[in-house]
Parts: structure tokens; sequence; C-alpha cells
């Protein structure tokens, strides 16, 4: 659970170079948005919690896909694992954003935020590119941090 946890964790999974040009894509609206975001951290959480990184790799993005397998997965998130994090408490909560989300230039949707879970905050920081028709993952940043006014207790 996010309360057993005290100390920082980060992981960048992956950048991938500039995508080619992309067909004019639209915002998610709110609930769509916010859906998006809590399946895809939902899934990467599935997949912390039971080791099988199988279905969550399906998600994602095809230049994702091929940059890692499966199995290589499970390795960049073995700290996940290794320290029993379960996010799924964000299920509950509505996500704040630090800057509105925003599509650029290269077509990629930006998601930068966090949940206001307490005794640690989930942040994130994620793109998403049109991939086989959905929005589908090109990075994922997570961190599991002290929430602030409890960093000192």
């Amino acid at each position: 659970m996010i309360a057993r946890i005290s100390g920082a964790l980060m992981l960048l999974v992956a950048s991938f170079a500039p995508l080619a040009s992309q067909a004019q894509v639209s915002l998610p609206a709110g609930r769509p948005l916010e859906a998006l975001l809590k399946s895809s951290l939902l899934s990467f959480n599935d997949a912390n919690v039971t080791g099988n990184y199988e279905v969550f790799h399906a998600r994602l993005s095809k230049p994702f896909r091929q940059k890692f397998t499966p199995r290589e997965l499970r390795t960049v998130f073995k700290e996940f694992t290794d320290k029993a994090i379960d996010l799924d408490i964000i299920a509950a909560f509505t996500p704040v954003y630090d800057q509105p989300p925003v599509i650029d230039g290269e077509g990629r949707l930006s998601l930068k935020g966090y949940f206001a879970t307490e005794p640690s905050r989930v942040q994130f920081d994620m793109d998403f590119i049109p991939s086989e028709g959905d929005w589908r993952l090109l990075r994922i940043h997570v961190q599991v941090v002290p929430a602030p006014g409890l960093a000192s207790q």
C-alpha cells in the first residue's frame, strides 16, 4: 500500500525520438482523459503487483512495445515490485494536473501531475500518442513521495 512507502521512488521508462507527422488529434474531454490516465496507471500497478507485464505491455504504444519486452519492463520496474508498492488507491482520487493537459506539435498528449493520496503522493509524468486507434502510452515516469506537510514527520 502507499501508506507503507517512506522514501521516494522514481523511474523513467523511456523517451523516444520525435514522432513523424501525426494526423490532427483532439484532446480527450475531462472524464475520458481521467479514465485514460487511471487505466494506464492501474494497468502499470497490476503489472507491478503481479509481476506479469504482458497485459501492460499489450496496452503500450507500438514504439514503446518495440523498445521494451514484458521481461525488460519487469526488470525496469523491479523496485516497485520489491517494495510492494500498490497504487490502486488512485482509483478513488481525482488527478491534479501541474499544467493543463496538452497535445504538443508532434501529436503527443502530455499529462503531468499527482494524486493527493496520503501519507504518500503519487506523481506522474506521462506521454501518450495515437496508436492502433487509441491513445497509448509512449512514456511513463511515476514517483511515490511523501505528501507535503508529512515529509518531516
